[in-house]
């Protein structure tokens, strides 16, 4: 063979399109449910997935109280966190965070499953998560997402 007669294509961030997706978290277990939503955050579901351009898309995570852990993970599990200081370390069951902000398990999950760098960054910015199922981005025509 003498020439290739394919090219990849390696999109640029100028050339992404961007859709916006629902994701009804209701009845969900989280782990599922954030790994498939990291899937999209960082575009993997597109014929045209670049590793090095954020090509992903926005997701918007509604009725995010009403997600669930498998086995004794809701009392067992901890998250951890460290001010830096000497002794400031800090755990939370998610139990206790549901009952305060439950919006952040989904969001603690899908950052953990994203890239540690600026890209993962900027991704982990198209993820809107709230509780209930009324969010503002109406304006954005989102359109459910089909796992």
């Amino acid at each position: 063979m003498a020439k290739l007669s394919y090219k990849t294509k390696s999109m640029r961030k100028e050339d992404v399109e961007r859709n916006w997706f629902v994701v009804d978290a209701e009845g969900e277990t989280v782990g599922r449910l954030c790994s498939r939503i990291a899937h999209v955050l960082r575009g993997k579901h597109k014929a045209c997935y670049t590793p090095h351009v954020d090509c992903g898309d926005y997701i918007i995570v509604l009725n995010a109280e009403k997600v669930r852990f498998t086995g004794k993970k809701m009392t067992d599990k901890q998250y951890l966190s460290y001010s830096g200081y000497p002794g400031g370390q800090k755990s939370i069951t998610p139990k206790d965070l549901m009952a305060k902000h439950p919006e952040r398990i989904i969001e603690k999950a899908v950052k953990g499953m994203l890239p540690k760098n600026k890209l993962g960054r900027s991704m982990y910015k198209k993820l809107f998560v709230y509780t209930g199922s009324e969010h503002p981005h109406q304006a954005q025509q989102p359109e459910p997402f089909k796992f």
